[in-house]
């Protein structure tokens, strides 16, 4: 008689399907998107549809060339998942061509041409999002909405955004700023008229928005952890990596370093804590894997946003270390059931 061979632990869950773990991390992101929209304006709202249609389209082109089943594919809300993230992390005024542009790459290159969902060893969404940030930095710099939300508190109407988006906004640089990261990045603000050149400053207008877009986030974290989606080892070690990196400069250079609290509640930090680098397919499996891969990218997010050359660094500190994943995953083994020792790799000269 032959068995059905199904994946370890040989019990399904009812409700805990792909479909249903794709559809709560969609749900996670709510609280989030919904401070965005608040304080920048209607931008994400549009950049998610405008992904998300892109990505269901290009999702069923390649699944059609590939001739596998369109409609079984498109049902476990992978692709849609990818729109949504990549309409969070793109700027709320950038141009849609490049919103079609950084979905098409992360849905066709970065997981389709591996094989579809499971077999990519990168993120998709933040191999969508690296792809624009190095092809257009001008446009992905550019964040509308930003200087209204610090100097009055108003964010931009959906009509504004709509405008913005399709490049129809008149004197759009009346309604751009730099983020608090570029500022620390550069020392200055390219609008000196709100004199947002020192740390202090850019602490308080972090205050003034990111803060409360990143804690909507880690709430929203804590919510997937609660539905046990996550663990908490790599955002945990994410952040807390993060935390001591900022924390040992700041000590050192106090008048010239941010403060650690600024570093974990600015940019994506909790974003990427909770809903990127815990991506199942492209991290690490291991609970002592999760957390050195954690680690990694809150080493490498502080690296890249003191001494690298963009303003925030968690999309390439998480393909960095995705890279690493199936290493670290190698030498992480945890014990087999019925054995003394785990196995932690090949021992110098032993054969396999």
């Amino acid at each position: 008689m032959a068995l059905l061979r199904i994946s370890s632990p040989h019990t399904q869950r009812a409700g805990h399907r792909t479909s249903w773990v794709m559809q709560m991390v969609i749900l996670a992101t709510v609280p989030g998107i919904a401070v965005q929209t608040w304080l920048f304006g209607w931008g994400n709202l549009i950049n998610i549809l405008i992904a998300s249609i892109a990505a269901l389209a290009c999702e069923a082109a390649i699944l059609s060339i590939r001739r596998r089943s369109v409609g079984f594919f498109l049902k476990d809300y992978s692709a849609l998942l990818t729109a949504v993230l990549l309409g969070i992390a793109l700027p709320p005024s950038v141009p849609w061509w490049v919103t079609v542009t950084a979905v098409s790459f992360a849905i066709i290159f970065a997981k389709q041409l591996y094989g579809g969902l499971g077999n990519n060893p990168f993120n998709p969404a933040m191999v969508g999002y690296a792809i624009v940030l190095v092809s257009f930095p001008v446009p992905m710099s550019q964040w509308v909405g930003v200087q209204s939300v610090v100097t009055s508190g108003d964010s931009l109407s959906f009509w504004q955004s709509l405008q913005a988006i399709f490049q129809t906004l008149p004197t759009i640089d009346g309604y751009t700023m730099a983020t608090p990261l570029d500022g620390f990045k550069n020392k200055e603000l390219v609008d000196s008229a709100t004199a947002f050149n020192t740390i202090e400053a850019l602490q308080t207008a972090n205050l003034n928005a990111w803060l409360w877009v990143n804690i909507a986030y880690l709430l929203g974290g804590l919510a997937l952890f609660w539905l046990r989606i996550i663990t908490w080892h790599t955002p945990v070690a994410l952040l807390g990596a993060l935390l001591v990196m900022s924390g040992v400069f700041y000590l050192f250079d106090v008048s010239h370093a941010a403060t650690p609290l600024f570093h974990i509640t600015t940019g994506a930090a909790m974003f990427g804590a909770f809903f990127i680098a815990t991506d199942p397919v492209s991290s690490c499996t291991s609970n002592r894997g999760k957390l050195i891969y954690g680690a990694g990218i809150g080493i490498l997010i502080y690296i890249i946003r003191t001494w690298g050359g963009y303003p925030d660094g968690v999309a390439f500190a998480v393909l960095l270390m995705n890279f690493s994943a199936p290493l670290i995953d190698y030498y992480t083994q945890p014990r087999s059931y019925g054995h003394k020792k785990s196995k932690k790799g090949l021992k110098v000269g032993e054969e396999k």
